[in-house]
């Protein structure tokens, strides 16, 4: 059978009627048939139907009360009512406890339930489709909140700093050391240059179409690590990359994603480590790419590895205190591509990073 059928499940009392409804159908969808309301109760627990079809009048029950007693745990598939009886009073009450889609009588038309089906397939489909833009939706707008909240503090905290350390300034008349107000305004500066760029990078992320062309590992490597370097220069970096298979991807994400690791392994170290360091391999296939970033750092807590990619989230890892978004904006990128990522960090003794690409080589 094909995965791409539409699941159909008809409950009926009499047997021949299922056996009628299965031969007619059965080559254009995937049918299950019940004889009892319990029958179809245990289905619906194991496959993920789109339409259902139930007679109206049996023995121990309606279709109609079987429509209204599967609605709350099951109110995505379309529902179809049969029946052999022209009772008004069924119709409205059909419609009114059991969210009825279509009400067909019998004897059905191979023809009208076909076309039924195609249709109530359809509503399934946009049901499914506005429901899923409805859940992205809410995600962006908690998504947009949390940002404005976080956004207005982390941008006004250098700021303020700034502030406070002029007006510091301009109260000492003893000054001795004017290069250290300098150090300390630069450092604000670069705090909110870094959570710029940031908000930058996020933007970008949910505008830009991915672009795949061929991707070349060694190059974003060499230049996140010039960009980053600064943050550090005692870090010794290890890069060993293998490009085997050619790799075709969105080279502007993968970019994304390894400044922000590779920023993020610098950033984290310990300040007592004496000999500080990141190790980056690439392994690409012809099918996916594989990329490991692993330092000695500080590490994470185990406590909060569910959370490190949560928008904002800050682990309270060292006193160097980053954007929290840098991570949210990997998870994001490899969303957008297609791409996972693993992390394994022992608190106190580094982090390892592992990402698979999916290779787009045709």
């Amino acid at each position: 059978m094909s995965d791409n059928r539409i699941k159909i499940l008809y409950l009926d009392d009499e047997i021949n009627n299922l056996n009628t409804f299965r031969a007619s159908f059965r080559r254009n969808y995937e049918i299950y048939t019940a004889l009892t309301v319990t029958e179809a109760k245990t289905l619906l627990e194991e496959v993920s139907v789109e339409v259902i079809i139930a007679d109206q009048r049996m023995p121990t029950t309606t279709g109609v009360e079987f429509f209204n007693s599967i609605k709350e745990k099951h109110p995505d598939p379309i529902r179809i009512l049969l029946t052999g009886y022209t009772d008004v009073e069924d119709i409205i009450d059909s419609i009114n406890k059991g969210q009825i889609y279509r009400f067909i009588r019998k004897p059905w038309e191979e023809f009208e339930i076909a076309t039924a089906i195609t249709n109530a397939h359809d509503l399934y489909t946009a049901r499914k489709h506005l429901k899923e833009k409805v859940v992205a939706l809410e995600k962006t707008n908690e998504e947009l909140n949390r940002f404005i909240y976080s956004a207005s503090h982390d941008m006004r905290s250098p700021l303020v700093s700034v502030l406070g350390i002029i007006n510091l300034a301009k109260s000492d008349q003893s000054i001795i050391d004017p290069n250290g107000y300098v150090d300390l305004i630069e450092s604000c500066i670069l705090r909110l240059d870094e959570f710029i760029k940031k908000v930058i990078e996020y933007y970008r992320n949910t505008r830009v179409d991915a672009d795949m062309e061929i991707v070349n590992f060694s190059q974003i490597i060499k230049e996140a690590i010039d960009t980053h370097r600064h943050r550090n220069n005692n870090v010794h970096f290890t890069v060993d990359v293998q490009e085997d298979h050619v790799f075709r991807g969105d080279a502007f994400r993968t970019a994304i994603i390894l400044n922000n690791l590779i920023s993020n392994a610098i950033k984290y170290q310990k300040s007592d480590e004496p000999n500080p360091k990141v190790h980056l391999q690439v392994r690409t296939y012809p099918h996916k790419a594989v990329i490991t970033i692993e330092d000695n750092g500080v590490g994470i807590l185990h406590t909060h590895l569910n959370d490190i990619f949560r928008m904002f989230f800050r682990s309270n890892r060292t006193d160097n205190a980053g954007t929290g978004i840098g991570l949210y904006i990997v998870k994001e990128a490899l969303n957008k591509m297609g791409g996972t990522i693993e992390v394994d960090s022992t608190y106190g003794q580094g982090t390892k990073f592992e990402i698979i690409l999916p290779n787009h080589v045709e």
